[in-house]
């Protein structure tokens, strides 16, 4: 059972720490110790523990102190607690907080290791398991940054479930990624998984790739179609950029989602389906939802859970992983042409905004390897490749943020600070209208005379 798996075991008890070290490797668990919960901090993020067994009491930073600090790391590393002082309003108390179990010495040998095995089968762990079997759902996504390792145990917790999934993040951070390795790690990962953007197909077709057609249902309908839902069966179905799908498709979405049953255009029969629906946005949806672009009761029906993916600037540990890789790729495809960062070039590379996130990174690293004539890539190369991606994209929803900020700017101007005036000429209610500019923090009486 026990292959691979880590287990960290802190206690200042020396002599407890050998026994149970023993019991545990000789199930062929890797065991790392701490004599105390500072030793215990310092070793979690290097040595990324599967289970943590700790007593209670301890000197400085005891037990449930080093639980809670271990919760802010990582909320899906079962924690047990052992003690000698154990009672019935301490365990109830620790059990409520998110300790895994609460255990009182001495203890039975095969009561350690039935805890252990059941920690592990919590975080998704089975028998015979390999460590390349475990990883092999996420290995797409590098990284190895706290925030990053955190996410993905969430992600490998709730993709063992049925529930629907909202990615959210920034363009750029890898949602499509991440709905993959969820799609790998689930119980649908037999089926196929069917990515669909919602703002790449035009709105007049959306309904009928989604929900299919028959034939003659409209001009141009020469032969039905199943549709993405019924393609995706027993699969799972990736809803990219969902806060752009028209109001007239979130309904049928919706009930998709409740029903779980299409209705092909120009069809009167309906056929089940079983698909996993993931969605990610870029959006504010809970900001959408006020201004009546977004449906609130399919918002709650998308965002059973919620994962979001930081920015790159937020991981900045996974920079040179992430550069590193790119590299190698790029490498690759030049013949073996082998090109590697300066430890300059690679502090710009940390130390950059990379508004952007992981895209950017990438077109910044082949841009460097394409234009390098030496085995080393210095970092005057990387300064101007960062500017030049930077001058040439911003994100969609920042460009239409600066373009809706200049024209309100503009209107009262125009109209000098008359909102009124200002609304008409927009085409909008006044209610609306302010709405607008509360958004984005314009105060009307600074334009006038």
């Amino acid at each position: 059972m026990g292959r691979h798996y880590k287990i960290l075991l802190v206690d200042d008890e020396s002599d407890l720490l050998r026994l149970w070290r023993l019991r545990l490797e000789s199930k062929d668990y890797e065991v790392a110790v701490a004599g105390s919960g500072e030793e215990a901090m310092a070793t979690f993020s290097a040595f990324k523990p599967d289970v943590v067994l700790t007593d209670l009491r301890m000197p400085g930073i005891d037990g449930m102190a080093l639980f809670e600090a271990i919760r802010k790391l990582n909320k899906s590393v079962p924690v047990i607690i052992i003690t000698a002082h154990g009672s019935i309003p301490e365990a109830v108390e620790a059990t409520r907080q998110g300790v895994f179990s609460f255990l009182t010495k001495p203890i039975e040998g095969a009561v350690l290791l039935q805890e252990v095995e059941k920690a592990i089968e919590m975080t998704g762990g089975g028998t015979g398991d390999t460590m390349e079997d475990r990883e092999e759902w996420r290995q797409e996504i590098i990284c190895q940054s706290a925030v990053m390792e955190e996410l993905l145990s969430r992600a490998k917790l709730v993709a063992e479930t049925d529930a629907t999934v909202l990615i959210r993040g920034g363009s750029g951070t890898g949602k499509e990624l991440l709905a993959i390795a969820i799609h790998k790690a689930s119980n649908y990962r037999k089926g196929p998984f069917i990515p669909v953007n919602c703002t790449a197909i035009p709105e007049s077709l959306l309904e009928s790739e989604l929900f299919g057609h028959v034939k003659g249902s409209f001009t141009g309908a020469m032969k039905s179609y199943a549709g993405l839902f019924q393609s995706a069966h027993n699969g799972t179905l990736f809803l990219d950029e969902i806060g752009d799908m028209p109001l007239h498709i979130q309904v049928k979405l919706l009930r998709v989602l409740q029903d779980r049953q299409i209705r092909p255009v120009g069809s009167s029969h309906p056929v089940s389906v079983n698909v996993r629906i993931i969605s990610a946005t870029h959006k504010n949806l809970e900001e959408a939802i006020l201004e009546n672009t977004f449906r609130e009761d399919l918002f709650y029906r998308l965002n059973v859970v919620s994962l979001q993916l930081p920015p790159l600037h937020k991981r900045k540990e996974d920079i040179p992983l992430l550069a590193e890789h790119f590299a190698a790729i790029l490498n690759e495809k030049k013949d073996g042409q082998g090109k590697r960062f300066t430890p300059e070039a690679m502090k710009v590379l940390v130390e950059a905004p990379w508004p952007g996130n992981i895209r950017q990174l990438y077109n910044v690293v082949e841009n460097a390897v394409a234009l390098a004539t030496s085995p080393l890539i210095a970092e005057d190369l990387l300064y101007d490749a960062i500017k030049q991606h930077q001058k040439k994209i911003l994100p969609l929803a920042e460009a239409k943020r600066q373009f809706e900020q200049q024209y309100l700017i503009q209107l009262l101007q125009t109209t000098q600070g008359n909102v009124s005036h200002a609304a008409r000429l927009a085409e909008r209610n006044r209610t609306d209208f302010y709405k607008l500019l509360n958004r984005h923090h314009i105060v009307p009486a600074l334009y006038k005379d």
